[in-house]
């Protein structure tokens, strides 16, 4: 389950003030904004977007000149074109205007509708795109056919023009190429005599080539199945064979009908797709089977390869996903062998920092020492040394220097101010093996994140590359000496930049300044600086943010909208710019507070782990001294307090409602999972194990189970199409309410999958939404009892 990110059910708001304690905050003093707009809900959901003209997808051309982003339209926030900007300076400029080149959208295949659901892509238009590695070319997919963008002559030219869909297409490392996936089988074309190539013939009905399948895109964050060679000899590609994954029949409801989609659906405890990676000699034409274990019921998780093109390596997860192995791989034989294994008695969490360095070493990241750090390793697999250590947690690896040894990555922690006069502050940091360093006092900060460097020549405190405060995040060029620099604050809305490996602007992409040209301008001056601060449970500091209504008198008691998401994810507490949402929260006079409970956001392994074996009561746990907390607040009306959620968020309001130590007044609960065994292999048996190990554990998460407890009224939503979480997770429910005469409300949305997609549909959510709430904590909700 990939975090869903709704504006319902994230808060990302910020302030630079950050409470270090549980004891009650002073009451924020009242307000006296200026005249203003008042925030609508028709106005969230028109165009131009209210978050300003923000780059999206943004990348450094391979030789440094040229920068790429996507960039919504004016006259429609959900099409995307490509633009691009001059290092150097000049004003940024179309590259494919994705209206004239395919006026007429047509309707998607069925399986880049789902690729596209997997890697929440809800837009249209230019989506994604890929540089070769010269910058040469761009290569653009639109609406099913692919385009070449040619930086040499600024020209634009159609590469297909087909019936069926080209997904996953890619410009070959050397730009000889450009591959991409059609009707199950991967084919590749020439750039100078533009022939085709099918690199496989027989994919069809359940066998498919180079995808990556349902799983890996759902739940391993793998969305392709094909990897070229730096040289361009070799393609490691994948083949799924889905003959043994259980076929679940589902509905798919639309406004113009039903039809009954046989989906091939892994359940928790039940057979996963079988998959076997392949090399593809691109001159020779022939193919070898890479040699993955005995045991065919694991994950291919990654694959990558050396920087000479000699070496591939693989990344193979155990079923149970407590065992991640290293494979290294020869592509001319497929023969491998392990050279490094990462264990835990939970799960091994998996990411994208495995870094290929050219002198044969590299970096990998683990959680060995209780905190995800980054180590260098030799060719063999064997740890060389650690290149960051300390009590908190590398959030990625965004780039390397190889010349000059520099290591970048983000990070969210400080180092602790010490008392004036006092020069020690030196602590002992784990290290693999049970050995520690001497290092500085430094702590989590989770709610801020900063661009760090580090060394590969030598073991040393990481030093900052970006200003504290705020939300940062980061994509490096290839040789480490620039990156594209995303941020944003309370009081900033998200801005892109090109700096220098230092932190040097270059140069603006898009500075979206907040002046009186930007569309939320109007709206400003009645936008609420959220208050941060800090919970105990069991030992684990716990961060929430609050923003009250415009006016706030805190001699006057408020009702309360708690947010949640509250399953494993980044986390939702950040001191970023808050979605305009929060705002028609706040303008309606809620109070808009948000708790990341154990097992949420990017921390220890100990505080992920939290929930083995048992979701749903931990989190739970939390979200109680929560709600305790905003109860012990003067200005905080206990009788009118409701949660919304939604995916693991719908799941989260729905245990929350039948919590009675939560003392809900009403809950909206969006998508909900609601009995685990129905939801898919890797994820839940990640975190719970197989229903047939973890029969308890399963028992005790299940909504049904729990329903003769409803405190609240409840809102139940869900898309009628919904491929991910089905909707049997919520009939189940409304079956189970009715048999018990209990009264709820529903809201369904036929032809929407795990999210409810466009602005006419998003307005209509919203307005649901408030209505809801207007009736069960806000102006008609009914006074509370004497």
């Amino acid at each position: 389950m990939r975090t869903f990110l709704l504006a319902s059910t994230i808060l990302m708001a910020a302030t630079s003030a950050f409470a270090q304690s549980a004891q009650q905050p002073a009451a924020p003093p009242a307000a006296t904004a200026p005249a203003s707009s008042i925030l609508t809900v028709e106005r969230v959901f028109a165009s131009p977007s209210l978050a300003g003209p923000v780059a999206k997808g943004v990348s450094l051309s391979p030789d440094g000149e040229l920068v790429a982003f996507l960039r919504s339209r004016d006259d429609d926030v959900d099409v995307l074109d490509l633009w691009a900007a001059p290092v150097a300076g000049g004003e940024p400029f179309k590259l494919i205007d994705a209206r004239a080149l395919v006026p007429d959208a047509g309707e998607l295949s069925e399986a880049e509708k789902a690729r596209r659901e997997r890697m929440r892509i809800s837009a249209r238009g230019v989506v994604e795109y890929s540089w070769d590695e010269q910058g040469r070319y761009i290569l653009a997919p639109l609406e099913g056919d692919i385009f070449l963008a040619n930086r040499a002559d600024s020209s634009v030219r159609r590469l297909t023009e087909t019936a069926a869909d080209e997904i996953d297409a890619k410009v070959s490392p050397k730009g000889s190429f450009v591959s991409f996936v059609r009707d199950q089988d991967l084919v590749i074309l020439d750039l100078t005599s533009r022939a085709e190539k099918a690199i496989t013939t027989d994919g069809d009905g359940l066998i498919t080539w180079a995808t990556a399948e349902f799983i890996a895109q759902e739940e391993l964050d793998r969305d392709t199945g094909y990897w070229w060679s730096p040289d361009e000899r070799f393609i490691a590609l994948q083949r799924t064979d889905e003959t043994q994954v259980d076929v679940i029949p589902r509905l798919d409801i639309t406004g113009g009908g039903a039809s009954v989609i046989e989906q091939r659906y892994p359940r928790a405890g039940r057979p996963n797709a079988v998959v076997e990676l392949y090399v593809q000699d691109v001159r020779a034409g022939r193919r070898v089977k890479v040699d993955l274990g005995a045991n065919a019921d694991i994950y291919l998780a990654r694959v990558n390869w050396a920087a000479d093109g000699k070496t591939m390596y693989v990344q193979r997860l155990s079923r149970d996903q407590k065992t991640l192995d290293l494979l290294s791989v020869d592509p001319a034989t497929g023969a491998s062998r392990v050279i490094a294994t990462q264990t835990s008695e939970a799960w091994v969490p998996l990411n994208h920092d495995f870094k290929a360095l050219d002198d044969g070493k590299f970096i990998w990241s683990s959680e060995e020492t209780g905190w995800k750090h980054l180590y260098l390793y030799d060719r063999d697999g064997a740890m060389l040394q650690p290149i960051t250590y300390g009590p908190w947690p590398v959030k990625s690896l965004n780039g390397v220097n190889q010349q000059t040894g520099d290591v970048f990555f983000t990070a969210s922690f400080g180092y602790a101010e010490r008392p004036a006069g006092v020069t020690g502050g030196h602590s002992a940091c784990p290290l693999p093996g049970g050995q520690v360093a001497m290092c500085d006092v430094q702590g989590e900060r989770p709610t801020t994140q900063r661009l760090w460097r580090a060394s590969l020549n030598e073991l040393r405190a990481a030093k900052p590359v970006t200003e504290d405060g705020g939300w940062w995040s980061a994509s490096m060029n290839k040789t480490g000496t620039a990156f594209v620099g995303d941020y944003s604050d309370p009081a900033t809305p998200p801005r892109s930049g090109l700096y220098r490996a230092d932190g040097t602007l270059i140069r603006w992409i898009e500075e979206n300044r907040l002046d009186e040209t930007h569309p939320y301008y109007p709206y400003a001056s009645r936008r609420q600086t959220p208050e941060f601060g800090t919970l105990d449970s069991h030992g684990e500091m716990l961060v929430w943010q609050m923003t009250t209504p415009p006016g706030f008198d805190p001699t006057k008691k408020y009702p309360v909208v708690m947010q949640v998401y509250g399953g494993p994810s980044g986390g939702g507490v950040k001191q970023s710019w808050q979605p305009a949402t929060n705002q028609l929260l706040t303008e309606a006079g809620y109070i808009v507070f948000r708790l990341d409970n154990r097992g949420e956001g990017d921390r220890s392994a100990a505080f992920k782990q939290a929930l083995y074996l048992k979701m749903g009561q931990p989190e739970i746990e939390d979200q109680v001294i929560a709600a305790d907390y905003l109860r012990s607040l003067p200005y905080v009306d206990d009788s009118r307090i409701a949660m919304m959620g939604w995916s693991y968020g719908g799941f989260m309001s729905l245990m929350a409602l039948t919590e009675p130590r939560m003392g809900l007044a009403s809950a909206l609960a969006g998508a909900p999972p609601t009995e685990w065994s129905l939801y898919d292999t890797a994820y839940t048996e990640r975190y719970m194990s197989t229903p047939q190990a973890n029969a308890e554990g399963y028992a005790a998460s299940d909504v049904v189970n729990r329903i003769d407890k409803l405190s609240g009224r409840l809102l139940l939503l869900h898309g009628m199409a919904d491929d991910n979480v089905i909707f049997e997770n919520t009939t189940r429910v409304l079956d189970a309410l009715q048999a018990r005469s209990i009264p709820f409300e529903t809201m369904l949305y036929p032809g929407q999958r795990h999210g409810v997609q466009g602005d006419d549909r998003k307005l209509h959510l919203w307005r649901t939404y408030l209505d809801f709430l207007d009736r069960t904590i806000g102006t008609r909700a009914p006074a509370k009892a004497d």
